[in-house]
């Protein structure tokens, strides 16, 4: 009954068998998941999709930013409308991380590249209410509905750190509330902690457990808005139950933590890690995990599953090889996962992703099954601030997606990857180059990927892409079972796993020789009668003497029951 289980909820993910939970308007859909094999679909939302051009420019901003610098007119309704069109079921994508939704500073400042806006959501004026360019809060609440409608889970990315920059308009928090100097030099913990990343952006004293007082222009900001009062209510109802003194971290975990009471976050996405000391993580985790509880015994029937809430670090340039232990600025070492995080960001991937097949997929299983058991890390291809992605140029975009999809842990697709959106944007500067608008005008003219030689397709590379994370999706073999190298020539792997009563096998063969008809040895995963399924060619093929044989010239066969 569990293999038939397994099997129906693979098919239903590929959207070959009705789903009544989907067909059913408001109605879940319910898929297999675990974070270890999740597949995070990561987005900036004022790049992703514009569904609202009368939210464009909010608070009297204006077009008059550099290139890729301001804001573009991408909504949180936008993205909504391509969670309901499919567009992510049909990649296979199980969680959406998108970048913070609360108000940014109303105006633009320069860091040496012009006039920049705060487009990316890492700007913050106010952390408890949603950027009027991204919409409304009732357009936050459709937008995390839809999505679980979906299956898909949240990830909200959250800043611990720092402000925005201090403009005319967006004034500095109170000296009891940020550092404005000296910046960060790196030379130890204190030189990334004690600090600001860059000029001009104020660094909350996450260390101080001196109560302060609300910052003046917020107490302002609410009155004007109608909601000081109520603000000040939850506020005294959080320190009363929490005992926690009114310093300025646990002002922020209370903001932070509201949206996921309010609105049903599945997990955070935390930024700027190493520069907040670790200890704030645990009690972040903490909260956010009360938080988490309270809202699904409020809503049974929205909530997802029973699992945790969940959260991945941002630790600037840790790799996989680092294991447990991140190496810290001055050579100290900090064991994050120890301070609350299941999962950290691999910026190792990119460069990893140059080894062979069985050499990258050997190692990242070896890592995952000893060093880091019982966690895992979120691997990645590009992002929106590493300026050193692999394959810049997409030279290599088939590829690119093989890898990170079939590579061990859970992936992260960059907005544009499953398109091969350019990186480097010649006319911008900086981290922007990485933050053009998403080209939904070139999936629909199908034109042939310049940077290629083969003449395939933006449609074909998406369809690639889908093929995978169809396949990644259904079985979690895939990202976290164990590894096995089944032939050098031509490549073929098996990934299994069996832990708490579940069980799932996978074969795999990659760089098949150009021919009509392939052989594959399944013989170590599979027995003579099991009846298997290509997820890539869509065939059904029966093992017969170890072996199963299929038609067709893909140079990849995805196979499993």
């Amino acid at each position: 009954m569990l293999k038939k289980t397994l099997i129906c909820l693979s098919l239903l993910s590929l959207g070959l068998m009705q789903d009544d939970s989907v067909a059913a308007s408001g109605k879940l859909n319910q898929k297999t998941f675990l974070w270890n094999n999740a597949t995070v679909y990561f987005l900036l939302t004022d790049r992703f999709n514009n569904g609202d051009k009368t939210n464009d420019l909010a608070y009297g901003r204006k077009a008059d930013a550099a290139p890729l610098r301001g804001f573009m007119g991408g909504d949180l309704k936008g993205v909504t409308a391509k969670i309901k069109e499919g567009y992510f079921d049909r990649l296979g994508v199980n969680a959406l991380w998108i970048t913070p939704p609360v108000e940014q500073i109303h105006a633009s400042t320069d860091e040496g590249t012009g006039k920049s806006y705060g487009f990316h959501g890492y700007w913050a004026r106010d952390f408890t209410k949603v950027d009027a360019n991204l919409g409304t809060e009732q357009d936050f609440k459709i937008f995390v509905e839809t999505s679980h409608q979906h299956g898909i889970r949240i990830l909200l990315d959250v800043v611990m750190n720092h402000t925005g920059p201090v403009t005319d308009d967006d004034p500095v928090w109170p000296a009891d509330w940020v550092r404005t100097g000296p910046p960060c030099d790196y030379k130890n913990a204190d030189g990334a902690i004690k600090c600001t990343l860059v000029k001009n952006l104020p660094d909350f004293l996450t260390e101080s457990d001196k109560p302060v007082a609300l910052p003046e222009q917020l107490v302002k900001k609410w009155k004007q808005e109608g909601r000081y009062d109520k603000e000040v209510k939850e506020l005294d109802h959080y320190f009363a139950r929490t005992k926690f003194p009114r310093a300025p971290r646990y002002y922020l975990m209370k903001w932070h933590t509201d949206w996921i009471r309010r609105y049903g976050i599945d997990g955070f996405r935390v930024d700027t890690v190493k520069h907040v000391e670790e200890s704030v993580w645990k009690e972040l985790k903490q909260e956010a995990s009360i938080a988490f509880e309270e809202w699904k015994r409020a809503h049974p029937k929205q909530k997802l599953s029973d699992d945790a809430f969940f959260m991945t670090a941002e630790a600037y340039n840790y790799p996989i090889s680092d294991g447990l232990q991140f190496r810290m600025d001055g050579g100290g070492r900090i064991n994050y996962y120890a301070h609350g995080f299941d999962s950290m960001i691999n910026f190792g991937f990119k460069s990893d992703a140059r080894k062979t097949y069985e050499a990258l997929f050997s190692s990242y299983a070896n890592y995952l099954a000893h060093d880091l058991k019982g966690y895992s890390v979120l691997n990645y291809i590009s992002s929106h601030d590493d300026g050193s992605p692999f394959d810049p140029a997409r030279l290599f975009p088939f590829e690119a997606a093989t890898k990170l999809m079939l590579s061990p842990g859970s992936a992260q697709i960059y907005y544009g990857d499953e398109i091969a959106r350019p990186l480097n944007i010649a006319e911008a500067q900086g981290d922007a180059k990485l933050r053009s608008m998403m080209n939904w005008t070139l999936l629909k003219s199908n034109q042939i990927i310049p940077s290629i030689s083969t003449g395939q397709t933006y449609q074909d590379l998406l369809v690639h892409w889908q093929k995978l994370g169809q396949f990644r999706q259904a079985h979690l073999a895939v990202g976290a079972g164990s590894h096995q190298q089944l032939s050098a020539i031509p490549y073929v792997f098996k990934r299994s796993y069996n832990k708490d009563g579940v069980s799932d096998v996978v074969v795999v063969a990659l760089d098949l020789p150009a021919s009509d008809k392939h052989s594959i040895e399944v013989g170590a995963a599979f027995k003579d009668g099991d009846t298997l399924k290509d997820y890539y060619s869509g065939q059904t093929v029966l093992v017969k003497a170890g072996k199963v044989e299929l038609s067709g010239k893909n140079s990849i066969v995805l196979l499993a029951k």
